[in-house]
């Protein structure tokens, strides 16, 4: 039961990806040789929204979000900013979405970061949309990036005609 309503068919609410990611980092880190670790998982999010939005806020979507260990924070870092690179270019080169990359304030990035990275997209209504993010947690704690499906619905949010038409960028040619 949610908000006062019951649930039409049976579901499992799973613990969150650091709680299972994190807990196995545990077991296969045993020293620096082990590092770093690069995971990456996608999966299914189902969220309690109060108001969805069509395209940019449903109650389920497909995540992706990558989990690091790093010898140094250093390098947690560089990795970091690679990895907003490439968010960056996916979202300009392939998707012809403009975005602009920046470091989120100290009240906006995730709690307990030490720097959380964004690319924001312009949408045609003038409001700015985070597309994808990427943040440092530090030294060997693990560092996290996501990018959820958000960024290609904004890619049709962004270039959609009013008739529903939406070539983005390089995947044109596919479409």
């Amino acid at each position: 039961m949610a908000a006062g309503r019951s649930w039409t068919s049976p579901s499992l609410i799973r613990p969150t990806s650091e709680t299972i990611i994190y807990s196995m980092y545990a077991k296969w880190i045993q020293s620096y040789r082990d590092l770093p670790m690069l995971m990456n998982q996608w999966c299914n999010v189902v969220r309690w929204e109060m108001r969805t939005r069509l395209f940019l806020r449903t109650a389920e979507f497909l995540w992706q979000e990558g989990h690091t260990a790093h010898v140094s924070e250093a390098e947690a870092e560089e990795f970091t900013l690679t990895i907003l690179e490439t968010y960056r270019r996916f979202a300009e080169e392939w998707m012809a979405m403009p975005v602009i990359t920046g470091l989120k304030t100290d009240s906006e990035r995730f709690a307990g970061a030490l720097r959380t990275y964004c690319i924001e997209a312009l949408m045609q209504d003038n409001k700015a949309l985070q597309a994808g993010t990427s943040t440092t947690w530090g030294r060997i704690s693990p560092r996290r990036s996501r990018s959820p499906t958000r960024t290609t619905r904004a890619g049709s949010t962004t270039c959609g005609t009013p008739r529903g038409e939406c070539r983005l960028g390089s995947s044109a040619r596919w479409s």
